[in-house]
């Protein structure tokens, strides 16, 4: 007859997790439950009265190209920084793990770049873009490209990416170099016999063993892009010019700081919240499918 063990329960574990749980409910559920709540009201810019008007906030949002030409801006911009980003930094951590010699130096290089603040990344590219004395506007110049992200919607979305694809990559590089690092000796020893080709043997051995990682940074990458990326685009664009390189998080800082629209910019952040729930579940339903841990 099989026995069970069996432990008294007391109530330090749950007074252990007191603190945390307050710390979620005050920064997290609170400021959520405010936010669906002002997103049905119409506030006065000094919060002294409110209307309930039902949901005609969201009908403002979805009837405006403005709002809608965001959202388009922010699933693009978001697609590519976390896939270009993504990329180099396999390429990066690829090459650097075959140096047998000051491999440690290079990746010390690579990953001061994290110590930089998105919006101390945002001022330098500013002056690295600078149409009078940019470095890297005089290199386009060379190349024949009349490069102004002040005055240009695409130029402007490129230097965004750049930038942020910059800030990245250093995280990227140091997830996919402990990845490589952890595959067997053994495992590469046998995939070298069997397949001389080093192309051929990452594609088919050494890739799908980085899947759990690359899958883990996909993630982390396009909440990234969504979110951190503000500092870079309140100090290099503003959002702009006209308003073409504004994302959903900008623009809940516009609207509600700026513009002191306190309805309207809570129903946004309602939104970005849905639709980052929404991306995030359809990674772990779709995506994960195709991981093998």
């Amino acid at each position: 007859m099989e026995r069970r063990q069996q432990f008294q329960h007391t109530g330090v574990p749950y007074f252990l997790l007191l603190p945390q749980i307050l710390i979620i409910t005050i920064f997290f559920f609170y400021p959520a439950a405010q936010a669906i709540y002002l997103s049905f009201m119409l506030e006065d810019p000094w919060g002294l009265s409110s209307t309930f008007i039902g949901f005609e906030n969201y009908q403002m949002l979805f009837g405006s190209t403005e709002y809608l030409k965001s959202i388009g801006f922010t699933l693009v911009f978001s697609l590519l920084v976390a896939l270009l980003s993504l990329g180099l930094a396999l390429l990066l951590a690829v090459k650097a793990n075959n140096i047998r010699r000051g491999q440690s130096g290079y990746k010390v290089t690579l990953t001061w770049v994290y110590a930089i603040a998105p919006a101390i990344a945002g001022i330098m590219a500013g002056f690295l873009f600078n149409p009078h004395f940019g470095t890297l506007t005089n290199m386009f110049a060379v190349l024949g490209w009349d490069f102004s992200y002040q005055t240009d919607p695409f130029d402007a979305t490129v230097a965004l990416i750049i930038v942020s694809v910059w800030k990245q990559v250093s995280v990227n590089f140091v997830y996919f170099l402990a990845g490589l690092q952890s595959i067997s000796h053994s495992v590469q020893e046998a995939a070298a016999l069997d397949c001389p080709s080093d192309r051929r043997r990452f594609w088919t051995i050494t890739f799908p063993l980085l899947a759990p990682t690359g899958f883990f940074l996909l993630i982390i990458n396009l909440t990234y892009a969504f979110f951190e990326t503000f500092g870079i685009i309140d100090t290099l664009t503003s959002g702009g010019p006209g308003g073409s390189t504004t994302t959903l998080v900008y623009k809940v800082f516009q609207d509600g700081f700026i513009g002191a629209d306190l309805g309207g910019s809570s129903a946004q952040s309602v939104v970005l919240l849905i639709l980052v729930s929404a991306l995030t579940y359809f990674q772990f339903r779709v995506i994960e499918k195709k991981v093998h841990y």
